[in-house]
């Protein structure tokens, strides 16, 4: 069954506007605190947010939904989407929520929600509290005397920071190592630069001065170019761009030039692996990781598993096989051996562990193979338009699988957060690859024009 709220990573649209509204925030609040009241224990709900202006609507509305329940609500402010999720198994809490767009613009917001144990909430759970918030909670309301209450965390902040450093191995520092972090104006500006820090490199934070507007806004890791000409500027051994709320980073090397979500996975892989930390024989990713990246692993005796596109499903994947490295090139990467969702600042501090026992620059430690060409264009189409059920489309789809010959591949995807089609294609032949794109990329622009 269709979700009607629900998407890849919780709800998320337009800021206020159907369905990012305040009034759908309060149904998400009292429909998921009715979902998660079980048993007579005071319940509680974690809510943490990045930085968008937005929050300051959506915070207030969810927590008089969960109030309204009987829920206490404990508050942390602008935090990274890992810290939610730690801070609820943390607190004992029954339900974690962020409310984050991760990586989308300052008009978009969201609402992810994370279950007791801190993982993301499976898609049957999702259907349940969307049938709630039509008609499944007005019967259950609390009494005057049993209403919830609200408080703020003040320490949550140092609560995660000192929970990221101790994912960092004890006999290391990082003395004498020059780190640009930038923090794309979002959740992490406060804790990712304190972490460092603390561990002992000499941090150049940059975007770190978010006012409402500004997140992802030409910095962090979806536009990496910024860190890396920071990494240049400043003569730094490396950078790390998270994204809006840190659940995702890329990397810098020394030179500014981008070593992407793939490469530091293998890396990872490579070096657990070595010291028999890695579980499961094989890393978890998504279809759109290179095809270079599973020849690599396979190379070095280990499996490159795939799932769909989404961090959560990455997750499902490793808990059902038993393995402790996972992610997307985007740059979500899973360490379950740390967290329960994607962490930015802890996925970077593994890499950081082997740049310092590695004793070498980055660019020389970070690039574990050479990468199949992959060219991606996104078409964006109308709303209730279906040009991926047209015949001319499937035609383009099935021509270019053919002109490849099984020496690539084509993934073809709706995004679940943006009214976009996702065109991919990777193959040996830069020129074939490219071709291919474009030409399916026409065909569905034209489709969507004649709609």
């Amino acid at each position: 069954m269709t979700r009607k709220y629900f998407g890849t990573d919780g709800i998320r649209g337009r800021a206020n506007s159907h369905p990012m509204t305040a009034e759908t925030a309060m149904k998400v609040g009292m429909a998921a605190g009715r979902q998660f009241t079980r048993g007579d224990h005071t319940h509680r709900v974690v809510i943490g947010k990045d930085t968008r202006l937005s929050g300051y609507m959506i915070e207030p509305a969810l927590a008089a939904g969960f109030i309204s329940m009987g829920m206490d609500v404990i508050m942390v402010g602008p935090m990274p989407t890992p810290a939610v999720a730690m801070l609820t198994r943390s607190l004992r809490a029954d339900l974690g929520v962020m409310i984050s767009a991760s990586h989308n613009p300052y008009e978009d917001n969201g609402i992810k929600l994370f279950g007791p144990d801190g993982y993301k909430l499976s898609d049957d759970i999702e259907r349940e509290i969307e049938a709630r918030m039509d008609n499944g909670y007005a019967d259950h309301l609390a009494s005057a005397e049993k209403l919830g209450r609200a408080q703020r965390l003040e320490n949550a902040a140092g609560r995660y920071i000192e929970y990221a450093k101790n994912t960092f191995p004890k006999q290391l520092r990082l003395d004498g190592l020059k780190v640009v972090v930038d923090c794309a104006n979002g959740a992490a500006y406060k804790t990712a630069p304190a972490v460092l820090w603390e561990l002992g490199a000499e941090v150049v934070p940059v975007g770190v001065a978010p006012n409402g507007t500004n997140i992802n806004k030409g910095c962090g890791s979806t536009e990496p170019s910024y860190v890396c000409e920071q990494v240049v500027a400043h003569g730094a051994h490396l950078g790390i761009a998270l994204d809006g709320d840190a659940d995702r980073m890329l990397i810098s090397d020394e030179q500014g030039q981008l070593v992407v979500g793939d490469q530091l996975m293998a890396l990872i892989a490579h070096y657990w692996n070595v010291s028999e930390k890695l579980k499961g024989r094989g890393v978890v990713a998504t279809i759109m990781s290179n095809l270079g990246l599973e020849k690599y692993l396979n190379s070095i005796g280990l499996e490159l598993v795939r799932t769909q596109v989404g961090d959560r499903y990455v997750v499902e994947k490793m808990r059902d096989g038993g393995y402790n490295v996972g992610g997307e090139q985007s740059g979500h990467i899973v360490l379950s051996d740390f967290t329960t969702t994607g962490d930015g600042l802890i996925a970077a501090l593994q890499v950081l562990a082997v740049v310092m026992r590695a004793g070498k620059p980055v660019s020389e430690v970070c690039r574990m193979f050479t990468p199949f060409p992959q060219i991606l264009r996104n078409v964006r189409y109308a709303a209730g338009a279906k040009p991926l059920d047209e015949p001319i489309v499937k035609q383009a789809i099935e021509a270019g699988q053919n002109r490849l010959n099984g020496n690539g591949r084509i993934v073809i995807r709706k995004s679940g957060t943006e009214p976009v089609i996702r065109v991919m294609a990777e193959g040996e032949d830069q020129s074939l690859v490219e071709t291919i794109v474009n030409d399916i990329v026409t065909t569905v622009e034209g489709v969507c024009k004649a709609a």
